[in-house]
C-alpha cells in the first residue's frame, strides 16, 4: 500500500529487558528485574542518530515504573523517537487475561511509560505477538491508533518447540500458559499488507510485522543475527532476497529490533545461549550497517506512527 514514487519502510523496537528473557528460560534472580537498558539504549540511539534516524520503541510498563531505568527510558523520548505500549508485565499469554485485566495492564503500562517519557502511547504490541478480540476492545475503547501484533508465520509451532527444549524443564501449568506462545501455523495466511481492525464501531490500524513475502519466514534482525553466526554470506543473500521480494509484490516492510540485536555475549553473558549471541558486539553493529544501507537504498525509514499516517492516508484516497 505505498506509493510507486516513495517507498517507505517503519522500524520499531521491542525493548524487552534482561529480565524478561532470564524470565522465559527459567533463569533465577529474574525477579529483581535486572537489568541492561543502561548499556543498550545509548548503543541504540547512538547508531540511530548517526543514520540521522528515528524509530518506534515498545516499553514495557514493568521497567517505566522502575526507577533505575528512568534515565534510559527518559533518554529515547528526548532523541525524539516515538514511544509504544508493550503491555506491563510483558506475559506472552493476554489470551488468558480477563476484559479488567487487560484494561489494567494496558492502562498500567500507559501510565508509567508516560510518567517517564511525557509521551502517551498511541500504538500497542503484545508481548510474543499476542493479541485477541479482547485486547482490540481495550485498545480502541483507551483510544489507540494502532495495533502491531500480528506475525504472519508458518513457523510458530517450530518456534515454540524450540523455546521448550531451551528452556529446561517446565510444570505443566507453566506449559499450559506458553501453549500458543508464537502463534499457529496458520497464522502464515494472514495478510503482510497494513489493514483496518474495527471493535464497537472504533477503528485500529493494524501494521503486521513484515516476514518474507510469499514463504513467511521471520525476516526480523534477530533471525538475521542468527543466520550470520553460521554464514554472513548466507544471512545477507536472505535479507536481499527480503528486501527483493518485498518491492516486487509492494510490501512496506515494518522492520523489528530487538535489544539483543546490539548485545552480544561479551554484554550480557547470562543470556549467551540465545540465538545469535556468539557474534560479537561490534560485528553485530557492523552487520546492522549494512541492513540499513540497503534498506535506505530502496525505502525511507520511519516510525510506526509514519506508516500509519501513510496507511489512513490511502485509504481514505481510495474510498
Amino acid at each position: 500500500m505505498q506509493s510507486s514514487t516513495e517507498r517507505i519502510a517503519s522500524v520499531s523496537l521491542d525493548l524487552d529487558n534482561k529480565w524478561a528473557y532470564m524470565r522465559s528460560s527459567k533463569i533465577e534472580g529474574w525477579e529483581d528485574y535486572p537489568t541492561y537498558l543502561d548499556v543498550a539504549v545509548p548503543r541504540v540511539l547512538d547508531f540511530l542518530s548517526g543514520r540521522a534516524l528515528t524509530i518506534t520503541f515498545f516499553i514495557v510498563g514493568k521497567d517505566a515504573s522502575l526507577a533505575k531505568n528512568h534515565e534510559a527510558i527518559a533518554s529515547i523520548a528526548k532523541a525524539g523517537h516515538e514511544i509504544g505500549n508493550h503491555s506491563f508485565n510483558h506475559e506472552p499469554w493476554l489470551h488468558l487475561y480477563s476484559r479488567s485485566e487487560l484494561d489494567t495492564e494496558i492502562g498500567q503500562a500507559e501510565t508509567a511509560i508516560e510518567n517517564v517519557t511525557g509521551q502517551r502511547p498511541r500504538g500497542f504490541r503484545g508481548p510474543g505477538f499476542s493479541l485477541t478480540p479482547a485486547v482490540v476492545e481495550v485498545l480502541a475503547e483507551r483510544g489507540y491508533v494502532y495495533d502491531c501484533s500480528v506475525f504472519p508465520t508458518f513457523i510458530g509451532p517450530l518456534a515454540r518447540a524450540f523455546y521448550f527444549l531451551k528452556s529446561g524443564k517446565m510444570t505443566p501449568e507453566e506449559r499450559e500458559l506458553r501453549k500458543r506462545l508464537f502463534g499457529k501455523f496458520s497464522d502464515g495466511f494472514q495478510s503482510l499488507e497494513p489493514s483496518e481492525i474495527s471493535s464497537q464501531g472504533r477503528k485500529l490500524v493494524e501494521i503486521p510485522v513484515t516476514t518474507l513475502p510469499i514463504f513467511k519466514t521471520p525476516i526480523h534482525v534477530s533471525y538475521f543475527m542468527y543466520l550470520a553466526s553460521f554464514s554472513t554470506a548466507a544471512a545477507k543473500a536472505y535479507w536481499k532476497t527480503a528486501l527483493g521480494l518485498c518491492r516486487v509484490t509492494n510490501v512496506a516492510p515494518s522492520l523489528l529490533l530487538h535489544p539483543l540485536d546490539f548485545l552480544s555475549r561479551e554484554d550480557v553473558p547470562e543470556l549467551e545461549f540465545f540465538p545469535g549471541m556468539s557474534v560479537p558486539t561490534n560485528k553485530k553493529l557492523q552487520m546492522l550497517e549494512w541492513v540499513f544501507d540497503s534498506m535506505e537504498r530502496h525505502f525511507k525509514i520511519v516510525p510506526i506512527c509514519q506508516h500509519v499516517n501513510e496507511v489512513l492516508r490511502q485509504l481514505s484516497g481510495s474510498k
